[in-house]
């Protein structure tokens, strides 16, 4: 097959590329061997697949489920990047049995499959692994396409390799597509059973209990300073964002901004331009290392969120988001985990990853467009709520904040049909 002689052509340069890249992320460098399917012996009931954070946060309530449904160590969860591995191992720990997803090579493949024995597969959104696909229908593995989309850029793209694609479509059991429109394009490319359940992020898991990082933020200063939250930023971002956050400072000094940018491996950098910038800030490690080092109201204008698996608890601090990787062409990230806090969702013109979730939370009227730090500014003194405390916000503040949650709340349900979907599905024993 040609695809796999050129994989294997290619594989040298993806393990290269694997170790520059770890000059600035040492991680890339490390478990280079379970990529190549070298990983414990352990026979599982369900191996779920995420490329990364976003698949990895969609996935969670889907193996919390899986964990119930068959016990602890009995999921294998596996990512493609570090920041994935580190999202999974913290939020899951020692739960689920977690490693790097295999290379899509014929022999690679078979030697996870020969260790790791999954009954069934899950890979979440739309990794098209043609060789895994195909080992798994010989074996007589289900295997589902879970919180499947399909834009049309990529639609036209597979629609170009027709054959191609229907092939490794045909060894896929289920399709379980977010939308109609995805639906009718993957039936389109042939795949041969599709289902729309709607999109798992609706079914996000909220936080029950308040989170030790709220306390610290209130430490950061008066009880009753407007915040907002700036979160998965990209280089290009802060900067737009900083500019606003100086708008916001004239309007009201006591303003706090919450700043969380996308990936790890770009907190110092972030920090260094802060203080290059003359900002007053906190970096959340600090406060994480020393929880007793804030005790009173300081000057501290922007905390720095260099964590991960925290930022739930940063927009539960806030009162307004921005949701970085729009204002440079990412394609944006998850609108709907502030909205279902009640938080009113700010992005930039570059969503195309997350159409169907900007449309509803711009029909709902708590979501707004902006292009530059101007916007972005004019958007934040409008809706920020700035003459109550945040337990008290503003009736207009209230107003959007409950149709924000209104409008995940009356999209739940995925999750469910999901898990009765991959109960039909016949598990080998």
């Amino acid at each position: 097959m040609l695809y796999t002689a050129l994989l294997a052509l290619l594989t040298p340069l993806v393990v290269l590329r694997l170790w520059l890249k770890g000059r600035v992320q040492p991680a890339y460098r490390l478990r280079i061997g379970e990529r190549f399917g070298w990983v414990p012996s352990h026979s599982v009931a369900v191996w779920v697949h995420a490329v990364s954070v976003g698949e990895s946060l969609a996935a969670l309530p889907l193996i919390e489920a899986l964990i119930q449904r068959h016990g602890e160590r009995q999921v294998w969860v596996t990512t493609t990047t570090p920041t994935g591995s580190e999202r999974v191992q913290a939020a899951l720990g020692t739960r689920v049995i977690h490693t790097y997803a295999p290379y899509d090579l014929p022999q690679v493949v078979a030697r996870f499959l020969l260790r790791a024995q999954p009954r069934q597969v899950v890979v979440m959104e739309t990794e098209l692994w043609p060789n895994l696909f195909h080992a798994l229908k010989a074996r007589g593995i289900p295997l589902t396409i879970a919180n499947a989309r399909l834009s049309p850029r990529s639609f036209k793209g597979y629609s170009k390799v027709a054959g191609f694609t229907r092939s490794v479509l045909a060894a896929v059991t289920t399709v379980a597509a977010q939308s109609r429109l995805d639906a009718e394009r993957f039936s389109a490319l042939g795949a041969p059973k599709v289902e729309t359940i709607g999109n798992l992020k609706f079914d996000l898991a909220l936080p029950t209990e308040p989170h030790a990082l709220t306390a610290d933020i209130a430490r950061l200063g008066r009880s009753n300073r407007a915040a907002w939250v700036a979160v998965s930023t990209h280089e290009g971002e802060e900067d737009i964002v900083l500019d606003a956050h100086q708008q916001m400072l004239a309007r009201e000094p006591s303003t706090l901004l919450i700043l969380v940018p996308r990936h790890p491996q770009r907190f110092d950098a972030v920090a260094k331009r802060l203080a290059a910038r003359g900002f007053a800030f906190q970096r959340r490690s600090t406060l994480a290392e020393n929880p007793g080092a804030v005790a009173g109201p300081l000057p501290t204008t922007i905390l720095l969120g260099d964590s991960m698996g925290e930022v739930m608890a940063y927009l539960a601090a806030g009162q307004v988001a921005f949701v970085g990787g729009s204002l440079v062409p990412v394609g944006g990230h998850n609108l709907l985990e502030p909205a279902a806090l009640g938080l009113p969702v700010l992005f930039g013109p570059h969503m195309h990853n997350f159409l169907d979730a900007r449309a509803l939370l711009l029909a709902a009227d708590c979501a707004r467009e902006i292009t530059d730090a101007a916007s972005l500014a004019a958007a934040l003194l409008e809706w920020l709520p700035w003459e109550k405390s945040q337990t008290h916000p503003e009736p207009e503040h209230q107003a959007r904040s409950e149709r924000a949650r209104a409008a995940v709340a009356a999209n739940r349900g995925a999750l469910q049909r999901l898990l009765t979907l991959l109960a039909g599905d016949k598990i080998n024993t």
